[in-house]
C-alpha cells in the first residue's frame, strides 16, 4: 500500500499545455509529418501519429537474363513475334508481369502453332501478388506470342495473337 500512496501523493505531476499540444497536432497536419517533439528545460512534449499506409506501385525487377539460344532461330520463329496488322491480339487487362508458364521451367501454357479452345489459359499476369489467368476469348491457333516470360506489361498491351 505504501507504493501506491507514494505514487499518487509523492510523485511530481507535470502540467500539460493543452494549447501547445493542439498547435503541434495542427502542425503535423499542415506539414504531413508523422512526429514532432518539443523540449523546454526538463519538460518534453512529443506528438506522433501512425503513418498512413502508402500505396506504392509494385517494384518491377529486371527478369534474369535469358539463356543463350542453343540453336539459330529459324525464319518461322523470328516471324512469330510480328503479328499480322489486323490480327486480333489478346490484350492485358491490367498492369503487371506476364508469365508464359505456371512456374519457372514448366511448359508454356500456349506456344506458336498450338491450337487453343475458348477459355484455355494462354498466360498469367501477376498484379499485386495475385496471379490472373489470361484466357483465349475464342478457339483458334496461337500465331504470335508478343511478350516474354517475366516481362512487365501495361494495361491494354497486346500479349498473344489467336486466329
Amino acid at each position: 500500500m505504501t507504493d501506491q500512496t507514494d505514487q499518487t501523493q509523492g510523485a511530481k505531476t507535470m502540467k500539460v499545455d493543452i494549447d501547445l499540444v493542439r498547435q503541434l497536432a495542427e502542425l503535423l497536419d499542415a506539414t504531413a509529418l508523422t512526429e514532432i517533439e518539443v523540449e523546454h528545460g526538463d519538460r518534453k512534449i512529443r506528438v506522433a501519429r501512425k503513418a498512413a499506409a502508402v500505396a506504392a506501385a509494385p517494384a518491377h525487377y529486371a527478369p534474369p537474363p535469358l539463356p543463350a539460344p542453343t540453336h539459330a532461330a529459324s525464319p518461322a520463329e523470328v516471324g512469330a513475334l510480328a503479328p499480322a496488322p489486323d490480327a486480333p491480339a489478346v490484350k492485358s487487362p491490367m498492369v503487371g508481369t506476364a508469365y508464359l508458364s505456371p512456374e519457372p521451367g514448366a511448359k508454356a501454357f500456349a506456344a506458336v502453332g498450338q491450337k487453343v479452345a475458348a477459355g484455355d489459359t494462354l498466360l498469367i499476369v501477376e498484379a499485386m501478388k495475385v496471379m490472373n489467368p489470361i484466357v483465349a476469348p475464342s478457339a483458334g491457333t496461337v500465331t504470335a506470342v508478343l511478350v516474354e516470360s517475366g516481362q512487365p506489361v501495361e494495361f491494354d498491351q497486346p500479349l498473344i495473337v489467336v486466329q
